[in-house]
């Protein structure tokens, strides 16, 4: 129902053409009708009367505001235990499409891998993982809601010694990775990696 007029219109009628002059009515004399076409979408057309260059009965279009793009997001999950190998190989792809190749890709995917691993094993059995390209880089954030890392063991950059059974995750995620950051505390940790692409 046309809230102006109050009559029906058919379905995908938006009323463009209510507003505009018909052919043959309200016309002015010596102008030339001019068919065009709204948003690329040929059904919805309208009438215009154009005279000495000039359009009739058009308004001067709104200045358009430009928004920043913000990165998109190749991959956006939670996952568990049962989810770490169908998510390794989801960022194998999506690295490897973002330009990632070879050795660069193997540290990319095995830095993310430890980085998860270490999200179900100490965060609290599950997390979310988020991977974007930004500014020429592909980004990997981890979370997890686990108690937090201590402080201790976040200042170590030392290589664990070969016969640690755990402590690999982080050294490994910081070697294999150009840029890591942390942020840690009670309610949880995340981890973010970063890789150039080219």
């Amino acid at each position: 129902m046309d809230r102006q007029s109050g009559t029906s219109r058919p379905p995908g009628d938006d009323g463009m053409r209510d507003t505009m002059p018909q052919s043959g009515t309200g016309t002015v004399t010596g102008a030339v009708p001019e068919t065009l076409t709204y948003g690329g979408n040929a059904a919805k057309i309208a009438e215009i009367d154009r005279r000495d260059g000039a359009m009739t009965n058009a308004e001067t279009p709104a200045p358009r505001t430009v928004v920043p793009i913000e990165p998109t997001l190749l991959i956006a999950e939670v996952f568990d235990q049962a989810r770490v190998t169908q998510l390794r190989h989801s960022v194998t792809s999506c690295a490897h499409a973002s330009g990632l190749s070879g050795q660069r890709l193997d540290d990319f995917v095995l830095a993310v891998n430890e980085l998860i691993t270490n999200a179900v094993r100490h965060g609290g059995g599950q997390g979310r993982l988020r991977l974007w390209c930004q500014d020429g880089e592909l980004v990997c954030e981890v979370a997890d809601h686990g108690h937090g890392i201590s402080s201790q063991r976040l200042s170590d950059r030392n290589r664990p010694a070969p016969d640690t059974a755990g402590g690999w995750g982080l050294w490994l995620a910081r070697e294999l990775s150009d840029t890591m950051a942390v942020e840690t505390g009670e309610a949880g940790t995340v981890v973010r990696i970063t890789a150039a692409v080219d």
